[in-house]
């Protein structure tokens, strides 16, 4: 408004005196100069976005939010308005620089999230996803209020799903159903071992051997998270710092034949030897425990056992097909109710300036489930 009453003030002024119309002249260049830098000030804010950015490798307390521009998608990428964005372990490892596949800095951290479709790939001519839809997700740079992705890192919000449960839904669940029911071959009648069952794998492979018919035996280091594993389904729940746990597992079995299925993301196939059936089948699903185990063979001769492993990451390389069939099925599952979202609700955390504590619960192991930030939108409540 102040630069209308100006031109008016100068429209009138310059048929009157000439001496006037030139300093007015002056004034009119000067204040079109400044209205022109105000201008461009406000198109960058309003084209910005708050993310956590990384100039060195550090710890989660020494990340801070910045205002950068927004991520410009390219033409087979899709732009997203992130509402709920997860944390994982391989976040905190890259933010320390000690993750194999790491950035050249600066980088935002970050790498599944939940949101809405601002734009679509301007290469796409009908593209699977329009301005408006709900949307989960894995890209770099997740930690952030908008973010760039590829349609074959995006899957639809569940119908009745929250943006707070979707956002850990893209790396757990098809890896636990990958391993489960790709590689194991999960079936009604299996006794299944989950190991660290109350974790973000771990909740999701209690569910998917439920919802298979298997009998699940979960094991977890406290008695809260134990009481979480099995109020996701598990039948038998056991304490892995009792020395003496494969023995009480193997008891819990139907004659003491010991269980069909492990699944084990933390590193315990050795011990898990002496509590598997014969024909057993061991899931390697990680290794949360630090170290990578070695195993005797001649454990695995003497009851025919199959040690398998799974790398869903690489699926999307070698078998693209494969992870199509992964989340029809765990779509399936979702829409006859058998499986729900396994995000940690002892606390909440709200707003990117969380993520540097929500990683540190998430390191300290004394969380569950999936550990999500809310991230609220331009003029949304933070509360």
């Amino acid at each position: 408004m102040r630069g209308i009453q100006v031109s008016q003030y100068v429209k009138v002024s310059l048929a009157s005196d000439p001496q006037i119309s030139l300093c007015l002249c002056n004034l009119l260049v000067r204040l079109a100069a400044i209205n022109l830098v105000l201008s461009l000030r406000l198109e960058h804010v309003l084209k910005s976005e708050k993310s956590i950015s990384l100039t060195t490798t550090q710890g989660p307390r020494d990340l801070k939010v910045t205002n950068l521009p927004d991520p410009t998608p390219t033409k087979d990428q899709y732009l997203i308005a992130i509402h709920a964005t997860a944390t994982n372990f391989f976040d905190l490892l890259q933010i320390r620089g000690k993750y194999q596949h790491q950035p050249p800095l600066p980088w935002i951290s970050g790498s599944e999230f939940s949101g809405v479709i601002l734009s679509s790939p301007s290469a796409s001519p009908n593209p699977k996803y329009k301005p408006g839809d709900r949307v989960f997700g894995a890209s770099q740079g997740s930690y952030a209020t908008k973010v760039c992705a590829r349609e074959e890192n995006l899957r639809p919000v569940p119908a009745n799903w929250s943006f707070f449960d979707a956002a850990g839904l893209f790396v757990t669940a098809p890896t636990s159903y990958g391993a489960l029911v790709t590689r194991a071959g999960v079936k009604a009648g299996d006794w299944v071992l989950v190991h660290a069952a109350a974790g973000g794998v771990g909740l999701a492979a209690v569910q998917i051997a439920k919802a298979f018919g298997a009998t699940v035996i979960a094991t977890a280091g406290t008695a809260h998270k134990l009481e979480v594993a099995k109020s996701y389904g598990a039948d038998f729940t056991v304490d892995y710092g009792d020395p003496k746990w494969p023995e009480v597992v193997k008891n819990l079995t139907p004659e003491g034949r010991g269980v069909d299925i492990v699944f084990d993301p933390v590193g315990m196939i050795d011990k898990s030897t002496k509590c598997t059936a014969w024909n057993g089948r061991l899931l390697v699903i990680g290794f949360a425990a630090g170290s990578i185990e070695k195993v005797a063979m001649n454990k695995i001769l003497l009851k025919n056992i199959s040690v398998v492993g799974l790398h869903w990451g690489q699926y999307a390389v070698h078998e693209p097909e494969t992870v199509e069939t992964v989340w029809e099925g765990l779509f399936e599952l979702m829409k006859q109710g058998k499986f729900r979202g396994t995000v940690y609700t002892d606390r909440e955390y709200v707003g990117l300036e969380s993520v540097p504590e929500a990683l540190e619960s998430l390191g300290s192991r004394g969380t569950w489930g999936k550990v999500v930030v809310k991230v609220p939108q331009e003029g949304q409540s933070r509360i």
